[in-house]
């Protein structure tokens, strides 16, 4: 008998190389939580040492649980999410030294260690991504649950994103996005080709909307996004929302007039709700003049001081402990952190942290783009474009690009809500990235498999054959 052909040439798994930049993302951290000590008291802080042991275990738990379960995924995703956790940890901790009466850091690690706790089950206990395709009515239903509770509860800083009960708060739109996406991604991949090429056309024939059937949904998920602006006065989870579903589409149909379809639609969403709701008008007002208030003789507004704390930073920053972005108040440690590393890392560290984050959505479209299945693929883009646009969202409001909204900046801002999320986004990305890169058959294996077994079915036929003229003998 002929052996039967090995598969294709496997590609390396690069655990090693993960566990060694997962030991310099480590120590970068660790080297900063030292320089901020240095800077505020001219020595290191005296649990350095806890904290990066802390730090490290994590790290080394959630690398054990990628080298057992996903021995294939890419090889950055972990190590990007330990850095950018740990240099939010830093950054907090830091704005803590000006607060004794508000102290985040220790929540904040509280809140990443239940995080790394749901990447690890995510990584053990979902063993095939294309198993999440079907519970997508009920993670658009429990998406659409989550994001109407917080309209019950009163509003924080001008929105109705929180929920805070028995001392505890946590902001439900951040685990609404997950679901979502897989909505998104499991309703896109079943109807890609009724919404490419179905439907009538419209304006000389060049734009062409599908049946109304299968147009209802995008429909529904527009004025989703508007009753969430109306009536939880959050502007960036409904762009979110919406930006989401739209980039996803585009993949799913790659009709470009989706794109500005979804741009007009968020457009007069956002001018509408913008001109008559006082807290989004109020945001709409301090972008478009945010030195009015300066000028009045009232101080620096939070933008203003924002923009004041990048000016200092120039190109290497004041050092870690040595800015005053602590003025901007109460959201410093949250939506305005960003401004922080801007001051004390300065406009290099801030493009660090923004190719990292270039580097993590990349790599994310680099594994969906990998994959055969639709699902996996738009599930993939999806949870990359979730990172991707938050950090655009968020980067462009605190530097005066785009009006402000309340959403948390990825594994650097103070919120519990939002650490946990992204990591589970980082563990459904490494699932899929194993599943791209994980050996399977070629094609010249198929035939020479297929070949195989032809020859052993021809002489498997001889040797019946010569059984039977034994039998009748």
């Amino acid at each position: 008998m002929t052996d039967a052909p090995s598969l294709q040439p496997r590609l390396p798994k690069r655990r090693g190389v993960e566990l060694c930049l997962l030991v310099g993302a480590v120590l970068i951290a660790v080297l900063g939580y030292c320089a901020t000590g240095l800077g505020r008291t001219g020595s290191a802080p005296p649990d350095a040492l806890r904290h990066g042991a802390g730090l490290g275990v994590l790290a080394l738990v959630a690398h054990f649980a990628v080298r057992v379960r996903a021995p294939y995924a890419d090889p950055l995703f972990l190590p990007i999410a330990v850095l950018l956790n740990g240099v939010g940890l830093v950054l907090i901790y830091r704005l803590d030294l000006e607060t004794p009466d508000d102290q985040a850091a220790f929540t904040q690690l509280t809140w990443s260690t239940l995080g790394v706790g749901l990447f690890i089950a995510v990584v053990v206990l979902l063993r095939d991504h294309r198993v999440l395709s079907r519970y997508a009515y009920l993670s658009c239903a429990a998406a659409l649950v989550l994001m109407a509770v917080p309209i019950f509860f009163p509003a924080i800083n001008g929105a109705k994103i929180w929920i805070r009960f028995a001392g505890l708060s946590f902001q439900p739109g951040e685990f609404a996005k997950i679901l979502l996406a897989v909505f998104f991604a499991a309703y896109l991949a079943a109807n890609r080709n009724a919404l490419a090429y179905t439907g009538r056309t419209f304006l000389f024939k060049r734009l062409q909307l599908p049946t109304g059937r299968v147009l209802g949904p995008i429909v529904a998920i527009w004025l989703l996004s508007v009753g969430v602006l109306v009536l939880e006065r959050d502007l960036g989870t409904s762009l979110l929302f919406f930006g989401l579903f739209v980039i996803m589409l585009y993949v799913a149909t790659g009709r470009t007039g989706w794109i500005a379809v979804g741009l007009l639609l968020a457009a007069v969403g956002a001018y509408a709700v913008g001109s008559v709701e006082p807290h989004v008008h109020g945001r709409v007002a301090d972008w478009l003049h945010p030195f009015a208030s300066v000028e009045a003789g009232h101080g620096p507004g939070q933008l203003a001081q924002s923009l004041f704390a990048f000016a200092a930073g120039g190109m290497l920053g004041t050092g870690l402990g040595l800015g005053h972005s602590i003025l901007i108040g109460f959201a410093a440690k949250s939506d305005f952190i960003l401004a922080t590393a801007g001051e004390e890392l300065g406009l290099a560290g801030l493009t660090a942290l923004f190719l990292l984050y270039a580097l993590l959505v990349a790599r994310g479209y680099r594994a969906g783009l990998a994959l055969r299945d639709p699902f996996g693929r738009l599930l993939a883009i999806g949870l990359a474009s979730i990172v991707a646009l938050q950090v655009f969202v968020i980067a462009g409001g605190v530097t005066g690009l785009i009006p402000l909204t309340g959403m948390a900046m990825p594994f650097l801002a103070q919120g519990g809500s939002s650490v946990v999320t992204n990591w589970i986004i980082v563990a459904l990305l490494i699932r899929v990235s194993d599943s791209a890169r994980s050996p399977r058959p070629t094609a010249a294996d198929t035939g020479q498999i297929a070949a195989v077994v032809e020859r052993e079915l021809v002489q498997l036929g001889d040797v019946q054959e010569k059984w039977e003229k034994g039998r009748r003998r």
